[in-house]
């Protein structure tokens, strides 16, 4: 087992769910601490900053601790060529990534500061995202030149990223025995036309920056009805809507407001930012150049959206696949380890 698969595997076998990533963050910590000493760790809660500044131009490297809930997968293994386990691809991969990186001398002593952001809760609600925290506290975080977050891609470079609004939709009917229907109004079934319009719609395609992204409404959630012989008064839906770099998020909203509209009342619970496309950066250029990755849109929201809110250009370019996030079976190939791992240090020292 080479020291990339090692590392990755003891990451796997430190539970890490949104919310509990104590012991992680401890053991991320001390990977740094004989190399760059107290000065250059900084634990912030459950997060973890690596990395000292100097005069140099500054890149970040970021990724999440967490993962989301186990679906009962064990310890990790390796096998053919794949390393298995709960967070495999979302995202310890990148982290470990991440870990060999900053600790390597070539990187350290290389043209540029780079800073390590490790941080917790990315997998829960925006509004509780620990990278939020640490950028208010370390807000010279700001300055850096360019910021890589290595989320599962799959190998390619993905660009910018889609925003994302969840909003509550309610449909309000009368309360009525359901022997005696007539008596009132079922709000489930009076919810039943916009449901099917939902249920056919298609995905925008929308261009960016030479790019195309996909505008998707969909329905995730329902709840309705308090008991079986009751004629339900409520239904409520949640409507996830992502939406292209080209919108802001109140553009967003009013776009959702027109999507549901029939509803009796839409209630916004959560909203995050798309990130712009930074096709004109130079040091995504360079990235570009020395990866030979393909270049892709984000079809999901990720923190380049936080990072690009405070001025600085980010990509998502990270060893984890994508179709394997948040899957029972979750795993990533070891060769993409070796090959992100590769490719950045060539691009960090260079």
């Amino acid at each position: 087992m080479n020291d990339l698969t090692k590392t990755l595997v003891d990451l796997i076998d430190i539970p890490s769910e949104t919310g509990s990533e104590g012991r992680i963050a401890t053991q991320v910590a001390a990977h740094f601490l004989p190399v760059w000493g107290r000065l250059g760790v900084d634990r912030m809660g459950n997060s973890v900053v690596v990395g000292t500044r100097s005069e140099r131009p500054m890149v970040l490297l970021v990724g999440h601790l967490d993962t989301v809930p186990s679906q009962g997968q064990g310890a990790a293994f390796v096998r053919d060529g794949r390393v298995h386990g709960l967070g495999a691809s979302d995202m310890k991969a990148g982290v470990a990534v991440m870990v060999h990186l900053l600790n390597d001398e070539a990187v350290r002593e290389g043209p540029y500061d780079v800073i390590g952001v490790f941080y917790d809760r990315e997998e829960g609600p925006a509004d509780d995202n620990g990278l939020e925290i640490v950028l208010e506290r370390a807000q010279w975080l700001a300055e850096a030149e360019f910021a890589i977050v290595l989320e599962p891609t799959d190998m390619e470079l993905q660009l910018g990223c889609v925003g994302s609004i969840n909003a509550a939709v309610r449909f309000n009917g009368v309360a009525a025995h359901a022997a005696r229907p007539w008596n009132g109004e079922n709000a489930i079934t009076k919810a039943g036309r916009w449901l099917a319009r939902m249920h056919e719609r298609e995905p925008e395609a929308v261009r960016v920056g030479g790019l195309e992204f996909k505008e998707t409404a969909t329905v995730t959630m329902a709840e309705g009805g308090v008991a079986r012989n009751i004629v339900p008064a409520s239904a409520t839906f949640n409507l996830n809507y992502r939406f292209a770099p080209n919108k802001t998020v109140n553009q967003a909203e009013d776009a959702l407001r027109e999507i549901a509209a029939g509803a009796d009342a839409v209630e916004v619970v959560d909203r995050a930012p798309a990130a712009p496309v930074s096709e004109d950066n130079p040091q995504l250029q360079r990235l570009i150049e020395v990866s030979g990755a393909v270049v892709r849109p984000k079809q999901a929201w990720t923190d380049v959206a936080r990072f690009a809110g405070r001025g600085v250009p980010g990509v998502n370019y990270g060893p984890g696949e994508t179709l394997q996030a948040h899957q029972v079976t979750e795993s990533v190939a070891e060769a993409n380890l070796e090959e992100a791992f590769e490719i950045l240090k060539r691009f960090l020292t260079s």
